[in-house]
């Protein structure tokens, strides 16, 4: 039933509203989740800026009200051209596929999903299990504030960040916001909702994928081949969601096969359908993550390219007003979103991370389509690159053969080279190259596609005299057994290597345990509304707030500044007689806990010597301990939350391990 609550929350808003600006098929279906994202994206600072709460009721009038007015500038476009150009609404429609290559394409994306959804319970080790990756708590404690605060406008979730009041504060969070209105729901607790929105993320490459190479005329046994090999690349989704995690930009990188198949609609115009689902597609991504903006950018221009040098039809006298209103509803829609992040814009592009690779190992990993991978992913690394080359040699799809050129290129350098020139090209991806690595896997699906069809026909053709089975027939007995061969070769789509690199973050610690779980769980039934609790920063405990719903002091592993009450308790908590601020600041906070976890979020963590140095005393006396985790209670404390929070005294709320 979860599972069920959160795939409607990533579809049925796009699917309204697809629908509702004539959207069919295959490209519905596939654009539906990026539909809702631009939906949600545009609500945020909407309905926020009415001082509208933001919950699951108000957005979904929200939604149908975009989808309103989709559906009116929709019905009167059509009406407009039916009565000015008669011609294109009697025109021939584009030849229909029957109904056994649908079927065939299907069953290519039942596939992809069938080994991503396997790779992911087994990598996950439960939809329970807690990511302990360095980001995953902000984005937890994001989700929860949202939820309970009621407004999911970055200038307001300051506080999570260790930068209360803020107002000027600054992270792109259409995809917290949009898990903020499940969370809660039908018993969706935290890692339930993460997790699940992680899979219903993997699900949407599969369709994505098939929708894209279907719109750009891609043969039926190509697009359930590229739809299949999509959840077997380890550089996309796996590295980006055991590493960081990066939800909300795997999100977003899923979304961009979706994005072009909208894009086929600007060549063929049909209304007002391209402009405007193309401008709502451009807002999704900018709120998920600002960045993708450079990368459909690219895509964009090289599909210009591509129609410049006529490898792709285009009607200009046709397409002019559809390519005009798209370019000005995308600056609509999207500048908005992208202009806060200039905020933090030198943070993020003076990142810079260590080169892992020589120039020609880099280039090997392109290559072979196995970025930040030790050994190749062969099976469909080869197949890919030789689908490159028939891609090249069959003029189709050319602007994906180009942007494995640019991405794979950007990756080959940025993990091999440490020079001025990259750091400033990569800036806006922290130049980090396992996320420019997660874009090149996408042309490596299309290509393998191709190299499918491809083979598939030469096999037809070569014991088309031998066999007496239709050309279609033996077409896919080739596929199939080239299905086998490159499935059985690498062991079910490299489900085993896959799963092994998920569970590098999931598990039993080493960030949070059960029995830190178990603590904050504590915390939860001895807290009141408005206290927080002091913990160290390295430890698991920014978790405390998202799991259980306990404000910490410290709510993320980089700590608040030195000149912040937080900052200063940091260092001097068990210095408290000594310092007479210690016990003012904790007043303030309405502090009456301290927990210390066992658990460090690395090895190297710097912590918060000021709490991990505490001991039971006369000031700090211990109200809970397991093998995880120790509770101490701030003598003298007792008085600064309202009256009715919970106490411990000598009873069993004082047990150990309770």
């Amino acid at each position: 039933m979860n599972v069920l609550l959160v795939l409607v929350a990533f579809w049925l808003p796009g699917l309204v509203f697809g629908a509702a600006i004539r959207l069919r098929g295959w490209t519905l279906a596939a654009a539906a989740p990026l539909m809702t994202f631009g939906i949600v994206a545009l609500g945020v600072p909407v309905l926020g800026g009415f001082g509208i709460r933001w919950s699951m009721l108000d957005v979904a009038l929200w939604t149908l009200v975009l989808s309103a007015v989709g559906f009116g500038l929709s019905f009167a476009a059509h009406r407009f051209t039916a009565r000015r150009h008669p011609e294109r609404v009697a025109e021939e429609p584009e030849a229909r596929l029957p109904v056994r290559d649908h079927v065939l394409m299907g069953l290519g994306v039942l596939a992809g999903m069938a080994v991503g959804a396997v790779t992911f319970f087994r990598g996950t080790n439960g939809i329970d299990s807690v990511q302990q990756g360095w980001d995953a708590p902000f984005h937890g404690n994001l989700v929860r504030w949202i939820a309970e605060h009621g407004d999911a406008r970055p200038s307001t979730v300051g506080t999570i960040a260790n930068l209360p009041n803020q107002t000027d504060y600054f992270y792109p969070d259409t995809y917290h916001a949009l898990l903020a209105l499940v969370f809660g729901k039908g018993g969706l607790t935290m890692m339930p909702t993460l997790n699940l929105a992680v899979l219903a993320v993997i699900l949407a490459v599969p369709l994505g994928v098939a929708a894209m190479c279907h719109a750009w005329k891609m043969p039926p046994l190509g697009v359930a081949a590229a739809a299949a090999v999509t959840t077997w690349f380890t550089s996309f989704p796996y590295d980006s969601l055991w590493r960081g995690p990066l939800w909300p930009y795997v999100a977003g990188v899923a979304m961009l096969p979706a994005m072009l198949a909208l894009a086929k609609h600007l060549l063929r115009p049909h209304g007002i359908t391209g402009p405007v689902a193309v401008g709502i597609g451009v807002a999704g991504l900018a709120g998920l993550h600002t960045s993708l903006i450079f990368v459909i950018a690219v895509y964009f221009i090289l599909i210009l390219v591509a129609v410049l040098f006529r490898w792709e039809k285009i009607d200009w006298r046709r397409s002019a007003p559809t390519l005009i209103a798209t370019v000005v509803l995308a600056a609509v829609f999207g500048l908005p979103l992208v202009l806060p992040s200039l905020y933090n814009a030198g943070g993020v592009t003076s990142a810079t991370w260590a080169s892992e690779a020589t120039v020609s190992g880099g280039l090997g990993e392109t290559i072979t389509f196995s970025p930040m991978a030790n050994f190749p992913q062969w099976w469909i690394g080869v197949p890919g690159f030789i689908g490159i080359v028939l891609l090249v040699r069959h003029r189709r799809m050319m602007w994906m053969v180009g942007a494995y050129i640019v991405f794979g290129g950007l990756f080959a350098a940025t993990v091999s080279l440490e020079t001025p020139l990259i750091e400033t090209i990569t800036g806006p991806f922290y130049n980090d190259h396992w996320r420019i690595a997660a874009l090149v896997p996408l042309a490596g699906a299309v290509a393998f596609g191709e190299f499918a069809h491809t083979a598939s026909a030469w096999f037809a053709g070569k014991v088309g005299n031998r066999v007496p089975l239709a050309p279609a027939t033996l077409s896919l007995v080739g596929l199939l057994l080239l299905g086998v061969v490159a499935g059985g070769l690498s062991r079910g789509g490299y489900i085993g290597r896959n799963t092994a690199r998920l569970e590098i973050n999931y598990g039993n610690g080493p960030t949070v345990s059960k029995d830190e779980e178990a603590a904050y769980a504590w915390l939860a039934a001895h807290t009141v509304p408005g206290e927080h609790v002091m913990n160290n920063k390295a430890d698991g405990s920014a978790w405390m707030y998202a799991l259980a719903g306990v404000m910490p002091v410290e709510w993320n592993f980089y700590g608040a500044t030195p000149d912040t009450k937080a900052g200063y308790l940091s260092v001097w908590l068990d210095d408290i007689e000594q310092f007479p601020e210690v016990r003012k600041d904790l007043t303030d906070l309405h502090v009456r806990y301290v927990i210390v976890g066992k658990g460090m979020a690395t090895p190297t963590a710097e912590q918060s010597v000021g709490v991990a140095d505490i001991t039971s005393g006369p000031d700090f006396r211990e109200v809970f301990h397991n093998d995880g985790a120790t509770i101490y209670q701030i003598e003298g404390q007792s008085g600064v939350v309202a009256s009715g929070a919970t106490t411990p005294g000598s009873g069993s709320d004082d047990a150990h391990g309770q």
